[in-house]
């Protein structure tokens, strides 16, 4: 359970890390809204906000992950992941997204055409740039096709264990439509293998919002809903370890669950509130926070201007000692052509 204030909250899960991403066994709370910095900083891009949080070390600056995988898992706070995952509670969980992240990596390997792949099914919202659109077209997003993928014959229907689950609710379908879409995805990847092992990193973000409907559908102490939660925690496994296989260990798989998310006007009108709270009640003229660019940008200018400082002195010297007759080569031919005349 996570706890922020006395208060259960949310939870940020770590499923599998490559040695290269250090992040700190710990209960450190982490902000919602830095969830996509996090993300960024594991594969080596900059964030324009220092992020003062120690659940995620320096690591290996030389060797960054090739891909990035983020689910996030709406309808229930925790999940019984294994134990070999590293979890933090989130502190302010509001909505995100990962389109930063995806801009830089489109903007950095433009040339490469990364696989980058947003998708929310039960939104039928999806985003793919680069490869993604030839790897991933066979890919169910509507709901009418992700019903039709749950009926064909190498669907995952005949493989789950549905215990309590049916196949007449559209609660029941619509998870088991989400579960379809992790498993497609591993499956369309791996017949793309070498997409996973170029270097160009490459980016999936998924929402899922099946598990919230059962919910709402049966309620939480249903056994429906206990089912669908232990379904759930075996796919994200399964899922977390085929797409870390595929990438060769070197990728980072992420969870995110999140009960309800807070609404960004709450979160601004509490983070306004704040602020001026803060002003009232600290009258002392603080300096603004540091900046870590601070020194190389003094480091820039100072060697700059001492070396613009040196190079006047040095010029005006020669200037100043400087023998026309000889050193100048204008006031040789100039002298030359006087005593020819």
């Amino acid at each position: 359970v996570v706890v922020s204030l006395g208060v259960c909250a949310d939870e940020f899960s770590v499923l599998r890390s490559p040695q290269s991403v250090v992040f700190r066994d710990g209960s450190w709370p982490i902000p919602g809204e830095r969830i996509p910095d996090v993300a960024a900083l594991t594969m080596g891009f900059s964030v324009e906000e220092d992020l003062p949080w120690p659940g995620l070390g320096v690591g290996d600056l030389f060797h960054r992950p090739r891909a990035t995988v983020l689910v996030t898992v709406k309808g229930v706070d925790k999940l019984a992941l294994p134990a070999k995952g590293i979890s933090y509670p989130i502190e302010n969980a509001v909505p995100f997204s990962l389109d930063s992240v995806a801009n830089a990596i489109h903007s950095l390997f433009s040339e490469e055409t990364p696989v980058v792949l947003q998708l929310a099914p039960s939104e039928e919202r999806v985003y793919m740039v680069g490869k993604a659109n030839s790897v991933f077209e066979d890919l169910s997003v509507t709901l009418r096709q992700l019903r039709n993928r749950l009926f064909q014959e190498n669907s995952i229907l005949s493989s789950l264990p549905l215990n309590s689950l049916s196949r007449n609710s559209e609660a029941d379908l619509l998870f088991l439509s989400e579960l379809q879409v992790l498993h497609d995805i591993s499956s369309l990847l791996s017949r793309h293998k070498h997409l996973a092992k170029d270097r160009s990193p490459d980016l999936y973000s998924l929402e899922l919002a099946g598990l919230e409907e059962i919910g709402k559908r049966y309620g939480e102490d249903s056994q429906q809903f206990k089912d669908a939660s232990q379904i759930l925690v075996d796919s994200l496994q399964k899922f977390a370890d085929e797409m870390f296989n595929l990438y060769g260990g070197n990728a980072v798989v992420e969870v995110v669950a999140v009960k309800a998310f807070n609404s960004p006007l709450t979160r601004k009108s509490r983070s306004i509130l704040q602020s001026s709270q803060s002003e009232t009640e600290t009258p002392y003229n603080l300096a603004y926070p540091y900046n870590y660019d601070y020194s190389v940008i003094f480091n820039i200018i100072l060697w700059m201007m001492i070396g613009l400082a040196l190079a006047v002195i040095v010029i005006s010297y020669n200037l100043w000692n400087m023998d026309p007759g000889y050193d100048s080569i204008i006031y040789r031919m100039t002298n030359q052509k006087i005593r020819m005349d």
